[in-house]
């Protein structure tokens, strides 16, 4: 029997399916033909430096200027609503996976909405305490918050934050309920702590690293799954007596959903060797973070299992921003 003339044939879809692909290996060999701009989050901040790093570095390998642009909080929705072409990309942290969590009315969907690239660098954080509170472990801090139920708080940056978020991560798999006292950012956090306004808080290393040395704080542990060179001879909290605890800060970078496949492995090879340049690694440790350079579907399995371990944690404490 033969198939009607308005199905196609499985060879006809064979073919057409053939004729797409040679279309985008076609266009990502013209690829790029014009400025790459980045966008990332507030001048500053890890991923402006990063996002930097990375431009300045695309004219050599790519033959384009690559331009960073600082959008702040909107930079996501604006990759996310931006032609799938490889001229617009964004470097950007956990709130654009996790910020639907937190949100009602998100303008994006971060698995829907953009093609992962790479896990580009990661920064964890430094568990700090006041130097008066009698833990010097985590063992013992966790000791101390059972026979001490909600006298000990903690200090943060905004909800959902990653200070905000390392902390009842540390509530939950301890079983403890240390109390949060929330502040404008963790930099006010870092000085409150100093003051003793409250016992302890969640940081990167490069915020609270002159206090430590000076013995204004006292460090306990890294927040990284293993031990890292940021922080060599600092335990991490996994090894400490909680087994499975991991929270960092990473930075991916995206491109708009549907961008093609060709583009998505030259943008992951070239930003691959950047990251990869010893200098460049260098600067990025000098501010305090490690470079990771994954392929785009380790990165989308890390995303989902990301977003997996931090929705549940959100849900069940109820955290909303």
């Amino acid at each position: 029997m033969s198939m009607p003339d308005h199905q196609p044939t499985q060879i006809q879809s064979l073919c057409l399916a053939g004729l797409i692909a040679l279309g985008g290996h076609a266009y990502a060999q013209d690829y790029p033909n014009r400025p790459i701009r980045m966008l990332t989050s507030e001048v500053g901040s890890g991923s402006d430096v990063t996002g930097r790093l990375i431009a300045e570095a695309i004219p050599a390998r790519l033959g384009q200027q690559g331009i960073v642009e600082n959008r702040g909080v909107q930079a996501p929705e604006i990759t996310a609503k931006a032609a799938p072409d490889g001229y617009t990309l964004v470097l950007y942290s956990t709130p654009l996976w996790v910020k639907p969590f937190l949100q009602d009315h998100v303008p994006w969907d971060p698995i829907r909405d953009f093609a992962p690239i790479m896990l580009g660098v990661s920064t964890p954080n430094v568990l700090a305490v006041h130097p008066s509170l009698p833990a010097k472990s985590v063992r013992e801090l966790v000791t101390l918050a059972k026979n001490r139920p909600a006298i000990l708080n903690y200090g943060s940056g905004g909800a959902g934050s990653s200070s905000h978020l390392a902390a009842e991560l540390l509530n939950s798999m301890a079983g403890i309920s240390i109390t949060r006292i929330p502040y404008k950012g963790v930099g006010p956090a870092t000085i409150g702590l100093m003051g003793g306004e409250i016992h302890l808080v969640f940081v990167t290393g490069s915020a609270v690293g002159p206090h430590i040395r000076s013995g204004r704080l006292r460090a306990l542990a890294v927040t990284s799954a293993k031990p890292t060179p940021l922080f060599a001879g600092m335990p991490t909290v996994a090894e400490s007596g909680l087994p499975g605890y991991e929270s960092t800060t990473p930075m991916g970078i995206f491109a708009p959903a549907g961008t093609p496949a060709a583009i998505i492995a030259r943008l992951n090879q070239t930003i691959s060797a950047i990251l990869g340049n010893e200098d460049i690694r260098k600067r990025i440790f000098d501010i305090g973070a490690e470079v990771i350079s994954s392929s785009p579907t380790e990165f989308a399995a890390y995303l989902k299992s990301d977003m997996a371990r931090w929705g549940k944690l959100i849900k069940d404490k109820g955290i909303r921003e």
